[in-house]
């Protein structure tokens, strides 16, 4: 199981925040992220969200309850950068995939 203090604190710090820095950003207290981190405290559902919206994570993510970690933000992206993104994702895809596949045969 996930521990969600740890969890949390290790996007923190990846994210380059201090623990004030994501309080700010959720509208809590320095002392709840710190209660979080530690897993003395459980977030509400919506400070989750919030966490989740700050640290550009899923929920899930979060909780445990599946391994991808990035969640891609367009909000504010018309339908043609959103399709850009979207083939500019599916190519890298792809060039991973070549690659691994490259490095099988290798072997």
């Amino acid at each position: 199981m996930v521990d969600f203090g740890n969890t949390l604190k290790e996007l923190r710090k990846n994210a380059g925040l201090t623990q004030q820095e994501l309080a700010d950003r959720i509208w809590v207290s320095k002392a709840a992220v710190s209660y979080y981190e530690q897993s003395l405290r459980c977030p509400s559902p919506e400070i989750l969200v919030k966490i989740s919206q700050a640290l550009h994570v899923s929920t899930d993510y979060l909780l445990g309850l599946e391994d991808k970690k990035q969640v891609i933000d367009v909000s504010g992206l018309n339908d043609e950068d959103i399709r850009l993104v979207e083939n500019t994702i599916d190519l890298l895809r792809s060039k991973n995939n070549r690659i691994r596949s490259k490095k099988e045969r290798e072997y």
